[in-house]
């Protein structure tokens, strides 16, 4: 790359929110202020095991908030995306709007 030619789009994606089913999670509760763990499971069709999984990793990168409670008698687990992970799913889909206006423009795909 020469000095002034801009920086891919591609490159300014990133990995932790970028990944398929992170990228799914954060933005089911960007939708939401709260959500269960239960229908989160449940709309992303997602195991608990890997649905836990990827929601530790959001959690590590303090993009979403994690609350344990009780609804009623029964263990309830609540989520929501923190401000800093609003921010970074906002960024990661003005990355993929420049890829895909990068794309459009140059009619790479014949």
């Amino acid at each position: 790359m020469t000095d002034g030619e801009p920086v891919h789009p591609a490159l300014a994606l990133d990995e932790t929110v970028h990944q398929r089913f992170r990228l799914g999670i954060m933005a089911v509760l960007a939708e939401t202020a709260e959500c269960s763990f239960t229908a989160l499971r449940d709309q992303l069709q997602l195991s608990d095991g890997n649905l836990s999984r990827h929601l530790r990793v959001l959690e590590d990168a303090g993009l979403v908030e994690i609350r344990k409670g009780y609804a009623g008698r029964k263990p309830c687990t609540w989520l929501k995306l923190t401000r800093q992970g609003a921010t970074a799913l906002r960024q990661e889909i003005a990355a993929l709007e420049q890829l895909v206006t990068r794309i459009r423009t140059t009619d790479s795909l014949h």
